[in-house]
């Protein structure tokens, strides 16, 4: 079938995990899991972080902006994924999907550089304690966290603005649950050397940047601990980074197996599944690493389920004890 330019078109397919009709019951069931887990856990975070005075630090503020980043990076693809399966239908619009282009950049991005300042308080915990409420000011935290956002937001502007000059060809399927730029590019009729230029720009600035940093923060830290003269205070050190580097593991890890498995795979059903690794996954995993390892975090979690607990047995309690209204046959003795 011959292929004719259009650059007017309306829609796109998106092909998701499988197209086998037997796996969607299943893959609904465990993709509505996963965000509702993911949803949760991550707001949890957020409000221990937010109403527990104990909390109000520098690390604990850069991961509630975490948990919120990956909040909104799962929302940017599992909601659609989740009703394209329950409806049967896999289309998306040519506007839905650049906004998912937009959004699954943007929070993408912002998990690596929060990820990156989160190692460089790390760095200045470990390797500067004594000047470390000096160094890491409410002033600086804001502008690590504001210049994450605003760095992340005009890239993802900018790659998102260079997929609208692509013009695309009859077959309009996406071998994905997310229109990802990668496939709209491979997708495109003509000249995608420019995007291909930006991608890769991109990819080296603002993926190979954070990640230097945070291989630098890490050295400076091993180099700290093993000048510690006694284990309990290197076990003590190496404790206060487990959780990140945990997290940090994880979410590279994930992104180096999508990557092996595309170059080495022609299937672009099983890069899709590769991808779930780090977009879906390791969000909901996230808040699992950090609280299980942190006793300050888990005594924070405790204290928000009793007030909330307190204040739901106090609302049915004050619903029981309030007075009854009056009967009509009251009202007629009145």
């Amino acid at each position: 079938m011959e292929l004719k330019n259009d650059t007017q078109i309306s829609k796109f397919i998106l092909l998701g995990i499988s197209e086998d009709p037997l796996w969607q019951p299943f893959l609904f069931g465990l993709f509505l899991f996963m965000y509702l887990v993911t949803l949760l856990g991550n707001l949890l975070i957020i409000i221990a972080t937010v109403t527990d005075s104990h909390l109000h630090t520098p690390m604990y503020f850069f991961l509630s902006n975490l948990s919120f980043a990956d909040i909104c990076f799962t929302s940017a693809s599992i909601p659609k994924m989740l009703v394209n399966i329950q409806t049967q239908n896999k289309a998306i619009t040519y506007e839905g999907c650049i906004a998912q282009v937009y959004f699954f950049i943007l929070f993408g991005v912002l998990d690596n550089f929060l990820l990156a300042v989160m190692a460089y308080d790390r760095y200045v915990a470990i390797c500067h304690p004594l000047h470390y409420t000096v160094i890491m000011n409410r002033h600086l935290c804001g502008l690590l966290v504001l210049g994450s956002w605003v760095t992340t937001a005009l890239n993802s502007l900018l790659q998102s603005s260079m997929a609208l000059r692509l013009s695309f060809c009859t077959d309009l399927k996406i071998p994905h649950f997310v229109c990802e730029l990668n496939q709209l590019v491979l997708l495109a009729c003509n000249d995608t050397f420019p995007n291909d230029m930006v991608m890769y720009f991109a990819a080296v600035l603002l993926g190979g940047g954070p990640l230097a940093g945070i291989l630098y923060s890490y050295s400076k830290i091993v180099s700290s601990i093993r000048a510690i003269s006694s284990s309990q205070g290197k076990y003590k050190a190496f404790s206060t980074c487990a959780s990140h580097l945990s997290v940090v593991s994880l979410f590279y890890s994930t992104l180096l197996g999508v990557y092996l498995s595309s170059s080495v795979t022609q299937n672009s059903h099983s890069t899709a599944r590769a991808s779930v690794m780090y977009s879906v996954v390791t969000p909901m995993l996230n808040p699992f690493i950090y609280s299980l390892r942190n006793k300050d975090l888990m005594g924070a979690l405790r204290r928000l389920f009793r007030r909330i607990l307190l204040l739901g047995a106090g609302s049915v309690f004050g619903f029981l004890i309030q007075p009854s209204s009056p009967s009509l046959s009251d009202l007629f003795v009145q």
